[in-house]
């Protein structure tokens, strides 16, 4: 008669046990009953030349195994991987904390049964989809779900795992498109790093920052003029929709082409048409060598959209700290806040103000504090973050808009009204600031544009009496006059970014005395051709300019000749 052994991970009950005999078809006798703590659940049925392994152990043991032979660059799979030996070398209960998923809705799960869960805590649901714990309850546990949003079920087990989420870093991943946990979606095949790095991880202290005091040129003449950017500083980009924000952003990036600064652009919630364009103009300009582009569309989940920016400040974090000056693009933050506060909602999080939970705050403050220019002793390295936020109405004041205002080092404000009016990039030079970068502006810029943000921001609140047909003086005239020179003088054509030097060459021919004597309308026209003809007859202007950082006494006098020439 065959002997069975059957082992379980607790004494059985003597029901269970002769429900076991019976289905086995065997005699009492005949059957064995083992109990092995390391088996974690379910049970082991041998008969000496077969075994029946249904135990938890076992299932964890077989997922590990199949997770080495899956598809390349499958989203966590470097993490799942790891996890193999660690679960099939399982000893006793404690290794392997497991649960049950209870309710899954939109991407949350509740999980019973892991109460020795933390939060940022990556939990293995079933055979291979991740989890990241969010909320601590008394009796369960609120996730978000990372992979298996369409597959994971109530009942299916879940494990702790003990890490947290890390994503695929380094310099291979330029030139490429990303998903919010580093899978390549771009069809460029596998990403060939074995560098990880943790997606949250601690801002840099204050004695490891340095000052900021190198600029950061966009090629954007108003910005490097009126709020230039130093490396390591964080510069809002805010305004309504359709007012520009990504253009400036985007034309910052271009304009890092030959400077060293490698790039990170994050789209969050943006339609997959606006991505692909963006990575087309990036590739068109030969921007995408330099640069990282990860993207959460709006078509992801809001749990991705919500991950993506702190997985795209750890790629950007392990150029910075190797040494690199690194760009950071968040497109657009207002977008995560929405996905944050989605989030919150269905984990029962109680709402505050506008239905945002109240650390909607810190999830940003966590986020853009990473942004810094380290020390020379962690290596010089520099990671400048350009957020953008998205505004109703050009209301700045409100809930989110002011929330990062508030942990930034300035913001550039795009009004809806300029844009319409032709005044591209729409920047209000009045409610526009940046209260780090002058101290990083180029010495050459600094000598050009004294007085130039007062001139039109008197121009801009004068020029409100001309729409109502007001009489006003001689003075106010010229005032008028010569901020719309300024202005015309500052529009420049989306996805052209200037040079530091053509930027100084420009705006120094028209700042001074000359501007009085070009007709309203022709600045842009008058200065196209000066530039024209000092990249012509003068270039050597150009290039000591950019060389030097300043703009010399003899380099005027060639700049003022040239200007004879063009406009007098």
């Amino acid at each position: 008669m065959t002997k069975f052994v059957v082992t379980s991970a607790k004494a059985l009950s003597e029901q269970k046990r002769r429900e076991i005999i019976t289905k086995l078809g065997a005699a009492a006798s005949d059957v064995s009953f083992l109990v092995d703590e390391a088996l974690i659940g379910g049970l082991i049925i041998s008969d000496g030349d077969k075994i029946l392994d249904a135990s938890v152990k076992g299932k964890l043991t077989a997922a590990a195994k199949k997770a080495t032979g899956a598809i390349a660059n499958k989203p966590l799979e470097h993490i799942l991987t790891s996890l193999r030996e660690e679960f099939s070398h399982a000893q006793s209960a404690d290794k392997v904390k497991a649960g049950v998923v209870r309710s899954v809705s939109d991407g949350v799960v509740f999980i019973e049964g892991l109460a020795e869960a933390k939060v940022g805590e990556l939990i293995l649901i079933g055979e291979e989809s991740f989890a990241l714990v969010m909320n601590l309850e008394r009796e369960e546990v609120g996730a978000i779900l990372l992979t298996g949003l369409q597959t994971v079920r109530a009942g299916d087990s879940a494990r702790l795992t003990g890490r947290i989420v890390t994503v695929p870093v380094g310099e291979a991943l330029l030139g490429r498109v990303v998903g919010p946990l580093g899978d390549p979606i771009d069809g460029g095949g596998r990403i060939e790093t074995q560098n990880f790095r943790r997606a949250e991880s601690p801002a840099p202290k204050i004695l490891d920052r340095a000052k900021v005091s190198e600029p950061l040129c966009t090629g954007v003449k108003t910005v490097d003029a009126i709020v230039p950017i130093g490396k390591g500083q964080r510069e809002l980009i805010i305004g309504d929709r359709q007012t520009g924000k990504t253009s400036v952003a985007l034309d910052a990036i271009i304009n890092q082409k030959g400077t060293g600064v490698l790039c990170v652009y994050v789209a969050i919630g943006q339609k997959n048409t606006t991505v692909s364009d963006v990575v087309k103009k990036l590739r068109e300009t030969g921007a995408m060598e330099y640069t990282i582009v990860v993207s959460a569309t709006a078509s992801d989940s809001a749990t991705l959209q919500y991950v993506a920016p702190y997985t795209a400040t750890a790629m950007a974090e392990e150029l910075m700290y190797a040494g690199k000056d690194v760009l950071i693009v968040y497109d657009d933050l207002s977008k995560h806040a929405v996905a944050y506060r989605t989030i919150s909602l269905l984990l029962k999080r109680p709402a505050g103000r506008e239905a945002y939970p109240g650390d909607v705050f810190y999830i940003h403050s966590r986020l853009l504090e990473r942004s810094a220019k380290l020390s020379e002793k962690l290596g010089g390295g520099s990671l400048t973050a350009l957020p953008i936020i998205e505004t109703l109405g050009s209301d700045i004041s409100a809930y989110i808009p002011t929330n990062v205002i508030s942990i930034t080092d300035g913001q550039i404000f795009l009004e809806s009204e300029l844009f319409r009016a032709g005044v591209r990039p729409a920047v209000n030079v009045g409610l526009s600031v940046s209260r780090v970068g002058g101290n990083a502006q180029p010495k050459a810029i600094r000598q050009v544009v004294k007085g130039l943000k007062l001139d039109l921001a008197r121009y801009r609140e004068m020029a409100v009496f001309t729409e109502f047909g007001a009489d006003v003086d001689e003075d106010t005239k010229a005032v008028l006059d010569r901020g719309a020179k300024l202005t015309e003088l500052l529009i420049q054509t989306q996805g052209a970014p200037y040079s530091m030097s053509e930027e100084v060459a420009e705006i120094y021919a028209a700042t001074g005395e000359t501007l009085s004597r070009i007709p309203k309308g022709g600045v842009r026209k008058a200065l196209d051709k000066v530039l024209d003809r000092i990249k012509s007859e003068r270039p050597e202007v150009l290039m000591e300019i950019e060389t030097s950082g300043e703009l010399s006494d003899e380099n005027k006098a060639k700049l003022d000749a040239v200007m004879q020439e063009v406009i007098l």
